[in-house]
């Protein structure tokens, strides 16, 4: 039985793909890694085959057109045998020991029936400028170590908020929830972790630093440069998060989940506003502007919402600023 699928979206991945397959490699015959080359023009296709060649029983590799992270994610997700479901970018790898840890905990639960619905985990910033590392760790919000449900977790704070790093969805609930991501789309990582997580009732955290995430290069989609280049994929990244649920649907769920769901809403619609608000362009005003006149003409009532909280969110973000934290 195949425990977790590891999809890993790859193009142009020379460079870093084997360290990725390896730290996946450590979770032995209990663990599925697809290789999703997507439309590669260096050696990731021949470096794949390898892998996929040597390790029959654990790597698949699938060539496929390019259609961008979210078309890699997709075709994982399409052909993912395992219980769970985790994507793992070509340029990140995970901890062997935390890997294990994952494993022996999901193969304990798989023997008792006590599957989760999502399970989550710490991941780490590795800054290439300066060679540091920051944790991003849930252990003020989530029970450790137990099964739970969101009454049991704690609102995040402005800046706290899940990322895909830090999950392992089960795969048919990825399945059931109709996750297809859009494609040549930056950001989309953020649908992924906002549309199904509304879906999840039985929960389980475990604190252990499992992904590790290469931060600080000039080429990657974070880069302060490249989200405002980037702008309409951000905005065309925010609309889906905005239609995936209802007002009525989220004020349907338990409190905290309701919180989650805003809280998550809210974090990316600033950063949305930060990085299409750049200098006097007009035009990406514009675009900005007809995403909040399109959700007020579909769902008022989280328009409403909405336009609050980001409001007090992005007010809580300057004071914070401005006292230099």
């Amino acid at each position: 039985m195949k425990l977790i699928t590891f999809a890993v979206p790859s193009y142009n991945s020379e460079a870093y793909l084997e360290k990725c397959v390896d730290s996946l490699l450590t979770g032995g015959e209990e663990v599925e890694i697809i290789i999703v080359n997507d439309g590669s023009k260096d050696r990731t296709r021949e470096i794949a085959d390898a892998y996929a060649a040597k390790y029959p029983d654990i790597v698949r590799a699938v060539h496929k057109e390019n259609g961008g992270h979210g078309s890699g994610v997709n075709k994982g997700l399409e052909l993912a045998q395992g219980l769970y479901y985790k994507v793992v970018d070509s340029d990140d790898w995970v901890d062997e020991s935390a890997l294990a840890t994952l494993l022996d905990t999901v193969r304990e639960h798989v023997r008792e029936e006590k599957n989760a619905d999502l399970y989550i985990t710490n991941f780490v910033y590795e800054h290439v400028e300066d060679n540091t590392r920051h944790v991003s760790r849930y252990t003020k919000f989530f029970p450790v170590g137990k099964f739970f449900g969101w009454k049991d977790s704690k609102p995040m704070k402005l800046w706290n908020y899940l990322l895909m790093h830090s999950l392992v969805y089960r795969t048919e609930l990825l399945r059931k929830a109709g996750l297809v991501l859009p494609e040549h789309t930056f950001y989309v990582d953020n649908i992924y972790t906002y549309q199904p997580i509304i879906y999840t009732e039985k929960l389980y955290y475990l604190d252990i630093d499992l992904y590790r995430y290469f931060i600080g290069r000039s080429d990657q989609s974070v880069t302060v440069e490249n989200m405002t280049k980037r702008y309409s994929q951000q905005i065309r990244v925010m609309r889906i998060m905005l239609g995936a649920h209802t007002y009525d649907e989220i004020q349907s769920k338990c409190k905290r989940l309701r919180q989650q769901c805003y809280h998550q809403l809210c974090n990316i619609m600033v950063t949305t506003y930060f990085f299409t608000t750049q200098g006097n362009d007009k035009a990406r005003k514009e675009e900005f502007y007809a995403m909040w006149k399109e959700l007020k003409q579909r769902d008022i009532k989280l328009y409403k919402k909405m336009r609050r909280m980001s409001m007090i969110r992005f007010l809580n973000m300057l004071s914070w600023k401005g006292k230099g934290r």
